[in-house]
């Protein structure tokens, strides 16, 4: 069957307003059914005027045109809540906020992707209170594709038969259009993760590590207050509930986990994972550090040093990743990354080796044997990496967009 021409999104915040933009440069879905539920200003206008324009990225025209871009979005129908964008038709929805009372069914939507962060659990059931996931599924969508973790009120619980983790390159093929109708695309550190740490994980120098951890150094999210807050009932990390613009936040994050879920011969090895929130807009970094038992060569250098990493991480670029992950050789900042469309650009000028020694006591090899136990030298060697990603548009929402397409063209 071809690809689904009519696409709902849930939720108009930063990541479902950016999955608009992308698809309104794209040719897949020529109508868009957008779900905000609550009135939005006085009139559709203030609709309009927020899709049009973003502190971020700047205003709609220019990033699907460049500097010839002309406006070309307006108010078409108020009551019906109609816009015309760039040759498409926007239709905005603006009652509903429980996911089984949309109209999807009414609008011709069998394909949502549910943005409002707010619908996560996979097993919640569609008649739950304040709505679930499955709702979607209850008021006519087929399929639904979430922008975020799965996250249950189960825990533990394994993932329901027709519940996926797909991100886009690395495991999207194993969607099934006969099984699968709830999609979680991970998260953008997750994302970036997966790539990064793919292409060490398909070459044989590299595939056996000891230990590995990251740390993502990580642009504000819509989740942060702008001023200090009150701490909701029951918060457990009062970080987050600090002022964005002035501090460093020191928090949590669950890529370690989900990227198990994708990837699981993670599971392996002691992997931790752990943020830091810092006052940009956009722009993330991941450092990922990695420990590998390394074999010393002939010329007395180790089997893993920093230039056969960045081979490593040319071969993909140049190969199976080709338009998922770049190699830079430059020296970026993150304004550099902003609107960069690549899964994660691995900065190959910071990327560092480090090897020591390990001295191992073994049993003698002839069992009984009255000598001691010998002693062998194994060289351990510690590789730090550092990966940039636009944690909203460029490196996850073109994923997110990616995704949905391959997903729509499937169904």
């Amino acid at each position: 069957m071809g690809v689904q021409r009519t696409l709902g999104i849930n939720g108009l915040g930063r990541i479902g307003k950016l999955v608009l933009w992308y698809h309104l440069g794209r040719d897949d879905f020529d109508r868009l059914v957008v779900n905000v539920g609550r009135p939005v200003g006085t009139s559709l206008d203030a609709v309009v005027q927020y899709i049009a324009k973003d502190s971020t990225y700047g205003p709609l025209h220019r990033f699907l045109y460049g500097q010839a871009g002309v406006r070309d979005i307006r108010v078409v129908d108020e009551q019906r809540g109609l816009i015309s964008a760039y040759g498409k038709e926007i239709v905005v929805l603006r009652e509903a906020r429980d996911p089984r009372d949309i109209p999807w069914r009414d609008h011709g939507v069998s394909l949502v992707v549910e943005c409002t962060g707010t619908f996560r659990d996979p097993h919640a059931e569609p008649d739950v209170a304040r709505g679930s996931l499955r709702g979607h599924l209850a008021a006519g969508a087929r399929v639904v594709v979430q922008s975020s973790p799965f996250k249950s009120k189960q825990q533990g619980a394994p993932l329901p038969g027709d519940a996926a983790i797909l991100i886009h390159g690395i495991n999207d093929y194993q969607f099934d259009p006969a099984t699968h109708q709830l999609i979680s695309a991970a998260s953008c550190t997750t994302t970036a993760l997966a790539h990064m740490i793919r292409p060490l994980l398909e070459r044989d120098l590299t595939r056996n590590m000891i230990t590995a951890g990251m740390s993502t150094v990580h642009a504000v999210t819509s989740s942060q207050p702008v001023l200090d807050a009150v701490p909701k009932a029951g918060a457990t990390d009062l970080r987050k509930t600090r002022g964005a613009l002035g501090n460093v936040v020191l928090t949590s994050t669950n890529a370690a986990a989900a990227l198990e879920q994708v990837m699981p011969e993670i599971g392996r090895i002691g992997f931790m994972a752990d943020s830091v929130r810092i006052p940009t807009q956009s722009v993330s970094l991941i450092i990922l550090n990695v420990t590998f038992q390394s074999e010393t060569l002939a010329d007395g250098t180790v089997s893993v040093e920093r230039d056969v990493i960045n081979a490593i991480y040319r071969e993909a670029a140049d190969g199976e990743a080709k338009g998922l992950l770049v190699l830079s050789d430059e020296q970026n900042v993150s304004a550099d990354m902003l609107g960069e469309n690549a899964a994660v650009v691995i900065e190959g000028v910071e990327t560092h080796t480090r090897t020591g020694f390990m001295d191992l006591k073994v049993p003698p090899r002839t069992p009984g044997a009255d000598a001691d136990f010998e002693t062998v030298r194994l060289p351990l060697t510690h590789v730090k990496v550092f990966g940039w990603y636009d944690n909203e548009m460029g490196s996850y929402t073109y994923r997110l967009g990616e995704l949905t397409t391959r997903v729509a063209k499937s169904m």
